[in-house]
């Protein structure tokens, strides 16, 4: 089973976004016994006494007009012992990935990524935390997913 864990800042709003829209892809392709999927952040902001916040409403909301539920999911924070569980550990933007390198020390087999680096317009995922624009990053998220699916195969 090839696993994977999305990584943004806080694993309230686009990482936990890119984790359930990739559970529902592989299970929308038949694909649910070779792949599993996580999300976790890069800072403990959205973490408090050990105990993270739930997915952003607005986000909650985007997933769900497409039908998809983020329920039970709160924030985890990104730990140096995720290299070894995983074997893609994708980020959202580039500074996603400095804090990633941070947090791992170092990538010595090459599974640190982000996103959209499996498209073919490689860019960070819009950040609707700023923008308030979550259909934009539903469709960033939704061109990353299926372009690595399909590179996965």
């Amino acid at each position: 089973m090839i696993k994977i864990l999305f990584v943004c800042h806080g694993n309230i709003c686009r990482s936990p976004m890119a984790e359930f829209m990739f559970k529902d892809e592989i299970r929308r392709r038949g694909l649910d016994d070779r792949f599993d999927a996580a999300s976790a952040a890069t800072s403990t902001e959205e973490i408090w006494n050990g105990v993270g916040n739930p997915v952003y409403p607005p986000a909650q909301r985007i997933l769900a007009q497409h039908g998809i539920s983020c329920e039970g999911k709160r924030a985890v924070q990104l730990k140096r012992e995720d290299y070894d569980k995983y074997d893609y550990i994708i980020g959202m933007d580039e500074m996603n990935r400095r804090n990633m390198m941070r947090i791992l020390g170092s990538d010595p087999e090459g599974k640190v990524s982000l996103l959209l680096d499996y498209t073919d317009h490689p860019r960070s995922v819009a950040d609707p935390w700023y923008t308030g624009d979550f259909q934009t990053t539903y469709d960033d998220i939704s061109e990353g997913i299926n372009a690595l699916l399909d590179k996965l195969g």
